[in-house]
Order: structure tokens, then sequence, then C-alpha cells
């Protein structure tokens, strides 16, 4: 996994068991290899590169993903039954039924000499989907004891059982905006909320952020970073707020927006897994603001869960069954989606 944080490329390696239709998972082992500056600076910018140096850029970076797990499994000496690989998103409009994650499956695979399955969301736009959330099929068969899975990663997602449906979709941006935020104080990220501690809630903000649109629309819908350049920058560059005020004030609309759909159904419990889980000060206003019992796992399972479901979606691609819930992402049916690559 690489998200929109861009702290590194997750890597874990899961085992899975299927006993009469109910699934298992372990998570063996797990590292985060941070990105060499140079990395950062490519992914972040690759929105920006014409046509040629981005085409270059998905061939590169495959075969880069390919020297990080090769890295990986000579460490722990296992040979997997198979890679899957959810790539870099670079671009993503659903709307134009395209969406864009790079790191070329063949790279991966002639570098490792294992079977790829990579580009999850493809399939799904092409059904007039949103390519987005992937994660609730692993939700319902892997999470199923929690009536709520919330992620908090650079956006925050969640989904949930109801009338016998997956339905999911991302709430709102978090640490893709935090960080943002937090870089400008010359911090990667905002350690356990402090910074966003120490400012104070700006009504006016506050409002104009809850007033934006997608905040009214239904499930299923995404977000991706042109949203945010579109919606909320804006917003911050007229405000005339200190950072620590920016992030104060964000860290509560964030947890607003979450709780909103929390308390559709109150009193069931929910799993908080993602980056945002560490943040203490964000996960003290949404316990504040909630009505359900929160449970936070082992560090594994908040650091890796999505690591774990996309090599998930990678074993059920591999067995031809449906990874992708039109329920949860508007597409017209399920789909099994992956393309495969063969070393």
């Amino acid at each position: 996994m690489s998200g929109t944080s861009l702290d590194g490329t997750d890597l874990a390696l899961c085992h899975f068991t299927e006993n009469e239709g109910r699934w298992t998972f372990e998570i063996k082992e797990a590292v985060t290899y941070p990105y060499p500056a140079e990395w950062t600076e490519h992914l972040r910018n690759a929105h920006t590169y014409d046509g040629l140096s981005l085409a270059l850029l998905h061939t590169s970076y495959g075969h880069y993903l390919g020297s990080v797990v090769r890295k990986f499994l000579q460490q722990l000496s296992v040979r997997p039954h198979l890679i899957a690989s959810h790539g870099h998103t670079v671009f993503h409009q659903p709307s134009a039924r395209m969406t864009l994650q790079i790191g070329s499956g063949a790279a991966l695979a002639a570098e490792t000499g294992l079977p790829v399955v990579c580009d999850f969301r493809t399939t799904d736009v092409a059904k007039g989907g949103q390519g987005a959330p992937l994660v609730p099929a692993g939700d319902q068969l892997l999470f199923g004891s929690y009536f709520f899975c919330l992620n908090l990663g650079g956006f925050a997602n969640i989904s949930f059982q109801q009338d016998d449906k997956r339905i999911a979709g991302d709430i709102c941006p978090v640490n893709f905006v935090l960080n943002s935020l937090a870089i400008r104080l010359g911090h990667p990220y905002d350690p356990d909320g402090d910074l966003a501690r120490s400012g104070k809630i700006n009504a006016n903000l506050f409002t104009r952020l809850n007033a934006l649109a997608f905040y009214h629309l239904q499930p299923p819908k995404s977000l991706g970073r042109e949203w945010v350049e579109k919606n909320i920058t804006p917003l911050f560059n007229d405000s005339g707020l200190t950072v620590h005020d920016l992030l104060r004030t964000y860290t509560e609309h964030a947890a607003f927006q979450i709780t909103r759909v929390l308390d559709q159904d109150p009193g069931h419990p929910m799993i908080v897994t993602g980056g945002g889980a560490y943040n203490t000060f964000l996960m003290e206003r949404i316990r504040d603001h909630t009505h359900n019992p929160v449970f936070i796992p082992d560090g594994l399972v908040i650091q890796y869960k999505e690591a774990l479901i996309f090599a998930f979606l990678g074993v059920l691609r591999s067995r031809s069954q449906s990874n992708c819930l039109h329920s949860a992402t508007g597409a017209t049916e399920d789909s099994c989606g992956g393309a495969v690559y063969l070393p």
C-alpha cells in the first residue's frame, strides 16, 4: 500500500484461511519502508507531469516497488503465492470514469518472479462505480463482528451493514489535510494532535467547511486530491488563520463529519484503524461526539489493515470471486477487479 500521506510503502505478509465460507487472517510480518526524498517528491508532484514523464514514472515506480518487496521477502526467507499491489493514486475522477494508480504490475512481477494482482479500481469505475472504497469487501468477510469499520487514512472512509447490503463511502479528508498543515510548521504530521490541540476553533471556517456540498450527498461517494484543492484549500487561503487554528478547526470538522455518519445508528460498536487512530486529540473529539463504542485494535491491524485487505482482495481475484461490492461503490454490479501479471 501507498497512501496519500506519502509516509512510505506498507508491506504485510498475510495468511488467510477459509472454513465453510468463513475467513480468518493472520498478519505474519509487516513493515513500512519510508520513501527516499526523491520518491516523495515524484509521487507528490506526479499529477503535474506530462504524459511521457508519467508513463516513465509508472514503470520506474513498479520496479521500485518490486525491489522493496524483494528486500522484504529475502529478509523473511519466504515465497508467497502472490503479490497484491494497490499502487499509488495519481488521479481519481470517477465521474469521468477515470482513475489512475501507478506502479507497473509487469515491472513488479519481473522484479520478484511472483504473480502480481494490481489495478484494483478500474473495473468498478468502468462499470459506473466510484472505484472506492474497495475495503468493504474485506470488512464484511474479515471484520464482520463490528457494525462500523472506520479507517482514518488520507481520507476517512467507513463501511457498515444495512438491510443486507454493505454501505460504504468516504466521509472527509483527514491526514491528507492535517499532514499538509503540519508540514507548514516543519513537521511531517501532527504527533498525537498536539499542534491542533494548541489552536482555537474558528466558527466561520467550521461552518463553511460543514456546508460543502459533498457532505450532503448520500453514499456511495469518494474523495481525491482534486476535491481538496478545489474545495478546502481556497477556504484555508481566505481564512487568514494561523496554522494552529486551521489544524484545530479542521480536526473538529473531521470529528463532526465522522460522528454525523455514526449517529445514524447509535450504540453499535466501531473498529478504528489507519494512521489517524494514533491521533490522540482527533480520537478524543470523535469519542466526545459519538454515542458508539469505539474499539482501537493492536498496532499491526491499525497500521496495516488496508495492506491486509488488499492482500485479501488479491486472493479473491486469484479465485475469480467478487472483491468489489457495488452497494459500496455505486457500480452497476459487483465485480472481480484486478489485473494479473505473471512473471
